[in-house]
């Protein structure tokens, strides 16, 4: 019969999820988690990490954000990247200055712009 006093194997407790903010050469942001900070930021300072950020070299941490689990980080990464960028810098606590300081502008890009047509009367036969 075991003994009462025997020690009782404790797991060590999950190392904790992150949310970081990387900010690249050309002054975009990347949002992204992890529960290895050092090890997910030589990921991106080899271009292994993601494909946004291996064209956009060096990138720089600019935030990080612990969550208790990686479903609370994904749920934040989600809110994060919702954010405009103004909501992102303010996040950080920056200022809008250097390359991109204006917001992006969807309604302005290539894809919208391709999409727009000018206005035609209906024809009639």
């Amino acid at each position: 019969m075991p003994s009462l006093n025997t020690a009782v194997r404790r797991r060590p407790p999950p190392p904790p999820w992150l949310v970081y903010i990387l900010r690249c050469r050309d002054g975009s942001l990347y949002t992204g988690i992890t529960n290895d900070l050092p090890k997910r930021l030589r990921a991106h300072g080899s271009g292994k990490a993601s494909r946004y950020t291996r064209s956009r070299l060096p990138v720089r941490l600019a935030y990080q954000e612990p969550q208790p689990t990686k479903s609370l980080a994904l749920k934040r990464e989600a809110a994060i990247k919702a954010l405009p960028r103004a909501g992102k810098l303010r996040l950080l606590g920056a200022k809008q200055t250097g390359p991109r300081s204006e917001g992006y502008n969807s309604s302005t890009s290539k894809k919208s712009r391709a999409r727009r047509r000018p206005s035609q009367p209906p024809s009639r036969p």
